[in-house]
């Protein structure tokens, strides 16, 4: 099985997510919801989604006479990846940076800021860091 290869680009990650929300779409599939959002090409669809499978982000398998895709990883994955790719390149590996961030310019709503407190209590309740 191929390793999912790098991180998603703008375009791939919207193919993404509706490959996710989707469930085992066709390119058709695909297209027609990405047609309700905005002018595209099917052929721009079709090759965009080969791409993810070159990359090892999407499996494929043939059901009649076209190709159902599916994610090789689940989002929490790919997204966590993502995140963890982010938070090194611009904050050098620390979040703390990314979460002050977040709460000084106003990004964090006071109820996420709580969710947060709660997630950071369950993590030390089991032995996270």
């Amino acid at each position: 099985m191929k390793t999912p290869g790098g991180i998603l680009t703008e375009q791939e990650l919207e193919l993404m997510k509706l490959v996710w929300d989707l469930d085992r779409p066709t390119v058709r599939d695909v297209y027609e919801t990405l047609l309700k959002q905005r002018r595209i090409a099917y052929t721009t669809v079709m090759t965009m989604m080969n791409v993810l499978v070159d990359k090892g982000h999407l499996k494929r398998t043939r059901k009649d006479r076209a190709y159902v895709y599916r994610p090789s990883r689940p989002r929490s994955e790919t997204v966590g990846a993502m995140v963890k790719d982010f938070v090194g390149r611009v904050f050098d590996g620390s979040a703390k940076p990314l979460l002050v961030q977040l709460v000084e310019d106003g990004s964090l709503s006071e109820k996420e800021v709580d969710e947060l407190r709660a997630v950071i209590r369950e993590s030390k309740k089991g032995g996270g860091s």
